[in-house]
């Protein structure tokens, strides 16, 4: 599937700031899942830094604006080609092992209730294969958190959504992590762009799931909020520990520090003839 992205996040600060500098994660990694056919990330104003690849595979560049700036912007724009490969990632340079992801932060640390979870979704399965438990814990999140947008907000760990009972992508993904953890399978948190929902309704926003470490196939991606692993409607931005670790941009603001109005709007669609049936 041919899908193009559109993603343009703005700022706009209540008074005029000294500076902006920012970490910035928005290119796709190409590999058997995607293929760039083209992408540019526009910094209008800014002072382009160094660019490198990190461990995980994931592109990085350092930009910063000079003030006295009151508003700017990041677009992104590009067109990928998708390939349905159930979830599985292949053929994506990285460097770092897979038991680095067994690292726990303040956002995906099990509590009690989060490895009762664990050991309850996987009760019975000693036999099973590891694609299997994988999928059980999958399912165990989905079934433990509703999503419900507005529920939660961006500082709330995995715990604090199972407590609660709802949440968004970024809680099941922090969740699932969680769990998997707990079950000693590496997993981490990936960043990106979906084209539809399950129901079929255009995704309004970037997306977020959960990449466990499946021996044999390797990372596999699993998405509690849609019940699926990542198809062709996906495109995978990056990846990281946890949500603040994976942040496709990550900034520090100079000087005084006034309120922050953050706006951003992602269209992703399909090439025509391409949409997927519902």
């Amino acid at each position: 599937m041919k899908l193009s992205v559109r993603h343009i996040t703005h700022y706009r600060f209540d008074h005029p700031v000294r500076g902006v500098v920012q970490s910035l994660r928005l290119w796709p990694a190409d590999c058997a899942s995607q293929k760039l056919l083209s992408w540019e990330v526009k910094t209008e104003g800014a002072l382009r830094g160094a660019e490198f690849t990190d461990g995980a595979g994931d592109r990085t560049a350092l930009v910063s604006w000079r003030g006295p700036l009151d508003e700017l912007s990041v677009e992104v724009t590009g067109e990928v080609e998708t390939v349905d490969l159930f979830g599985v990632l292949r053929d994506h340079r990285e460097k770092g092992p897979a038991s680095l992801y067994l690292r726990s932060t303040r956002f995906i640390r099990p509590d009690n209730d989060l490895r009762e979870l664990s050991a309850s979704a996987l009760e019975g399965m000693k036999s099973a294969t590891d694609l299997d438990r994988a999928h059980a814990l999958s399912g165990a999140i989905a079934e433990a958190i509703e999503y419900a947008p507005g529920e939660t907000k961006p500082h709330t760990t995995a715990a604090e959504a199972l407590s609660g009972g709802k949440g968004v992508c970024q809680d099941h993904a922090h969740a699932l992590i969680a769990v998997a953890h707990v079950a000693g399978i590496p997993a981490r948190y990936v960043t990106g762009y979906l084209q539809v929902d399950e129901d079929g309704k255009p995704h309004e926003a970037s997306h977020a799931w959960a990449e466990l470490f499946v021996p044999d196939l390797g990372w596999v991606g699993f998405d509690p909020s849609n019940r699926c692993c990542p198809d062709e409607r996906y495109i995978r931005l990056g990846s990281g520990f946890d949500a603040q670790d994976a942040a496709p941009i990550r900034g520090v603001v100079q000087g005084s520090t006034p309120e922050e109005h953050l706006k951003v709007e992602v269209t992703v669609t399909a090439a025509p003839g391409q949409q997927q049936a519902q």
